[in-house]
């Protein structure tokens, strides 16, 4: 484990980083024992909450690449969890569907929301008004940057 000496001096970035891996750690630790990934999780959660989706819309809503949106698809297909059919306005775009066994599994899902209230619990609301300003601020400058390359 990190002593206080090697944390104090840590970037914006880097907690950043570190308080996403630990809370994607714990959501993989929970959802494990329903053979079940953190990135499967919010694929299952936008179906449940948006209802079905052409494959192409979901990536860019979740920021997930064309590549490791396929392979997750193809897992959550293979689990029957997920219908993956093609779309009637245009054949080449797939439109996924949860399927009653994935809305089952949804349905005996533990809820997560303890993993924000454990992370952000007790933390002012001016605070997180703020945090969330400035991480959104620096992600737009850097996806600004991105484009123009």
């Amino acid at each position: 484990m990190h002593d206080q000496a090697d944390t104090k001096n840590l970037s914006v970035g880097a907690w950043t980083k570190r308080c996403y891996f630990a809370g994607r750690a714990l959501m993989d630790e929970r959802l494990r024992p329903f053979d079940l990934g953190s990135t499967q999780w919010y694929v299952l959660w936008y179906l449940v909450n948006n209802g079905p989706s052409v494959q192409r819309d979901l990536g860019r809503a979740l920021e997930l690449e064309r590549a490791t949106l396929s392979g997750i698809i193809a897992t959550l297909v293979r689990k029957d969890l997920v219908a993956q059919t093609a779309d009637g306005g245009d054949q080449r775009q797939r439109l996924l569907t949860l399927t009653a066994t994935g809305d089952a599994l949804w349905r005996r899902l533990p809820d997560l929301t303890f993993i924000h209230d454990a992370a952000f619990g007790g933390i002012s609301e001016a605070d997180l008004a703020t945090t969330i300003r400035v991480l959104k601020s620096a992600t737009e400058r850097l996806q600004t940057l991105l484009r123009k390359d």
